[in-house]
C-alpha cells in the first residue's frame, strides 16, 4: 500500500511527495508550466480587462445575460490575478515565498472561480431558457435586480465552498523540496480529501451540467420552431443564444477532464488503486487538466469576440466613439417590445386554435 500523505501542485494538490516522486520522463512538463502560467495570465487579464470595461462604460444598460457573463469575466480576471504567483512558486522548485496569508488566498481564489463560473453558467443558461422558451410564462423574471441578486448569491456560496482551503493551507516543509511549500493539510487526510472531492464532481459540475444541459436541449428545440423564429425580438435572443451556447461548450470542454481526473483519483485515495505508477499518472494527468481549466479563462473573451456580433458593437462603441446604431431602443421601450411582440404572437395562437 502506498503511504498517503499531503500532495503538492499549483492548487490542485497532485505533486506527490512521499513515496511516488514526480515521474522523470515528465520533468519537462514541470520546466513548461512557469511560462505557460505566464501566457494565460497575460491574454486572460487583457481580454477579461475588455469584457468587464465594455459592460461597464457602456452607455446602455446591460442585459440580464451580460451582467452574468460579466460576473464571470470577474471570476477569471480574480483567478487569473493568482497565476503568477504560482508560476514564481514552480520555478522556485516548489517554494512558496509569499507567506501564509497568500497562500491561503491564493489557492481560495481557484475554488471561488470553480464554483462561480459554473454557477454563473447555469444562471445564462437558465436566463435564455426563459427568453426563448417561457417567453409567456416566465419572462417576468428576466430582470436586472433579480440577476444581480443572483450573483450577489452565487458569490457568497462560492466563497462559503472555498473554506476548507482557506483553512488548511499551510507552509510546511515537504520532503523533497527546498524549503516552505504551500500544501493543503487535512486534519484527516483521506475523508476530507474525498468528500471534498465529492462536492467538487456533484455540487461543482454534476447538478449545474445537468440543468444546463437540459436548458441547453430546450433552446435548441425552441430556435428550431419556425413560428418563434418570425418573431423579430426573438431573433436577437437567439444572437445572443448562440453566444451562451459557444461559452458553455468551451467551459464544459475546459473542465470536464479535471472533473473526471478528480472524480478517478477518489479510487486511489480510498486504496482500490494502490501503485506508484497509477499514482503518477494521476499526479501528471491532474496537472495538465488543471491547467487546460485555467486555459478557459482566457479563451472566454475571444469567444465574445468572434461569436458576439453585440460585444463587437459594443466595444466599439466604447473605445472609438461610435454612435449607437438603434439609439431609440432604450432599456424600458425593449421591455416594452418584448410583451407586445409576446402578447401578439400569444392572441395569434389563439387565433389559430380557435
Amino acid at each position: 500500500m502506498v503511504e498517503h500523505s499531503t500532495a503538492l501542485s499549483n492548487g490542485t494538490d497532485s505533486l506527490s511527495t512521499t513515496v511516488c516522486p514526480w515521474p522523470d520522463d515528465w520533468q519537462w512538463l514541470l520546466r513548461m508550466l512557469p511560462a505557460f502560467l505566464w501566457f494565460v495570465t497575460v491574454v486572460g487579464i487583457l481580454g477579461n480587462a475588455l469584457v468587464l470595461s465594455v459592460w461597464c462604460f457602456h452607455k446602455s444598460r446591460s442585459t440580464v445575460a451580460e451582467i452574468y457573463l460579466a460576473n464571470l469575466a470577474a471570476a477569471d480576471f480574480l483567478l487569473l490575478c493568482g497565476l503568477p504567483f504560482w508560476a514564481i512558486n514552480t520555478s522556485n522548485g516548489f517554494h512558496w515565498p509569499f507567506g501564509l496569508f497568500l497562500c491561503k488566498a491564493i489557492n481560495s481564489f481557484l475554488v471561488i472561480n470553480l464554483y462561480s463560473s459554473i454557477y454563473f453558467m447555469v444562471m445564462v443558461s437558465i436566463d435564455r431558457y426563459l427568453a426563448l422558451v417561457k417567453v409567456m410564462s416566465l419572462g417576468r423574471m428576466r430582470q436586472t435586480k433579480y440577476a444581480k441578486w443572483n450573483c450577489f448569491v452565487i458569490w457568497i456560496f462560492a466563497v462559503f465552498l472555498s473554506f476548507p482551503s482557506l483553512a488548511f493551507r499551510s507552509l510546511d516543509e515537504v520532503r523533497g523540496y527546498e524549503g516552505m511549500s504551500c500544501i493543503l493539510k487535512y486534519p484527516s487526510c483521506v475523508p476530507w480529501t474525498i468528500a471534498t472531492a465529492i462536492l467538487l464532481n456533484t455540487v461543482g459540475f454534476l447538478i449545474p451540467v445537468c440543468i444546463i444541459t437540459y436548458c441547453s436541449v430546450q433552446i435548441v428545440q425552441a430556435l428550431q420552431n419556425r413560428d418563434i423564429q418570425k418573431i423579430q425580438t426573438i431573433q436577437t435572443e437567439k444572437k445572443a443564444t448562440i453566444l451562451v451556447l459557444a461559452v458553455l461548450l468551451l467551459f464544459i470542454i475546459c473542465w470536464l477532464p479535471f472533473q473526471v481526473t478528480t472524480f478517478i483519483d477518489q479510487f486511489f485515495q480510498i486504496g482500490i488503486m494502490s501503485s506508484c505508477r497509477v499514482n503518477q499518472g494521476l499526479n501528471v494527468t491532474t496537472q495538465i487538466t488543471v491547467f487546460c481549466g485555467y486555459i478557459n479563462s482566457c479563451l472566454n473573451p475571444i469567444v465574445y469576440v468572434i461569436v458576439g456580433k453585440h460585444f463587437r458593437r459594443k466595444c466599439k462603441e466604447v473605445y472609438f466613439g461610435r454612435p449607437l446604431r438603434r439609439p431609440s431602443a432604450t432599456p424600458s421601450t425593449t421591455t416594452i417590445e418584448i410583451r407586445h411582440t409576446s402578447l401578439s404572437a400569444y392572441n395569434n395562437q389563439r387565433g389559430k386554435i380557435c
